[in-house]
């Protein structure tokens, strides 16, 4: 059991939307589109190689893919339906295609140092199986697409009302505010290391621009996108009363905070900023001094 509690509430968010009367159908769709992008380029590359860097590709063209799925069978106001498509695409096919480039390039021959370090969490709970491991590690990326991550979209492209709410102007500013944020400092950090290897030097600190403020402004961004999101389905959540059982409707307003809190844990502890700077202060000599300088995730003046 061990080895799949962490599926657990990810099925448990899919078996939610299916017992929604208005969601259910689009779910169903969404998940059979997710497994079959999943079964061909995560788990099969993953059980052939070893290398678990393949859902950096899966995982972000999930997301296209919900945008795809809610754009051409989303039931509300084609506005609403198209904003929250192009949000969903734009946010998954920046990644994808820098995902691509890295496949392209072949820096997925190796494995990614923050698939590598969930090694060191295997261990300590005593999970000695690696390739199951392995494969339910990839998996529970594409439930998190089909559960909690889809429900945003899913939820906002079924309200048929035309009038828009303060929320849904709220949400969508901020999201466009971190969706350029997080843009900048991905930049930011790629000008960075171009400059770096250009005049000769390695394992530098990258603390320019936003990283003064960050030492991971990316992933800070990358959460704001999502917040932006939940922010913006509350009018949509709250349309959703009349068609849905009191336990489901109350089931599916948790589960837009709990798309929150899947990907702060993911950005922070899991696959983001704790990973990361596990490599990289043995990498780079400055790094601990950038540590106790630099707020880790929540933006903040140099201490």
């Amino acid at each position: 059991m061990k080895y799949f509690s962490s599926l657990i509430p990810l099925v448990l968010g899919f078996i939610v939307l299916l017992l929604s009367n208005t969601l259910s159908e689009i779910s169903l769709i969404n998940a059979i589109l997710q497994c079959i992008l999943f079964a061909l380029v995560v788990c099969l590359p993953t059980w052939l190689t070893g290398r678990m860097s393949y859902v950096d590709i899966g995982w972000p063209w999930g997301l296209a893919v919900i945008g795809v799925v809610v754009y051409f069978y989303g039931e509300g106001d084609p506005t609403r339906v198209t904003m929250v498509s192009i949000a969903y695409l734009f946010a998954g096919g920046r990644m994808g295609i820098d995902a691509l480039r890295m496949w392209v390039s072949g820096e997925l021959k190796t494995e990614l140092p923050r698939y590598a370090y969930q090694r060191r969490r295997w261990e300590k709970t005593g999970k000695s199986k690696a390739s199951l491991v392995k494969q339910v590690e990839v998996i529970s990326q594409g439930m998190a697409n089909i559960s909690f991550l889809a429900l945003p979209a899913l939820i906002i492209a079924s309200n048929p009302q035309a009038n828009i709410s303060i929320f849904e102007v709220i949400g969508l500013s901020l999201w466009i505010i971190a969706f350029v944020i997080e843009s900048i400092s991905d930049r930011q950090k790629h000008s960075f290391i171009r400059k770096m290897k250009a005049s000769g030097e390695s394992n530098k600190v990258c603390n320019v621009g936003l990283w003064k403020y960050s030492r991971h402004p990316n992933y800070f961004a990358e959460w704001m996108v999502w917040n932006a999101l939940v922010i913006a389905s509350i009018p949509s959540w709250l349309a959703l009363y009349n068609n849905e059982a009191v336990v489901v409707w109350i089931l599916l307003g948790v589960g837009l905070l709990f798309a929150s809190r899947i990907m702060y844990v993911t950005l922070v502890y899991y696959t983001g900023a704790i990973p990361a700077e596990y490599y990289s202060v043995k990498k780079r000599p400055e790094y601990k001094a950038y540590q106790e300088s630099t707020n880790m995730f929540f933006p903040g003046p140099p201490k």
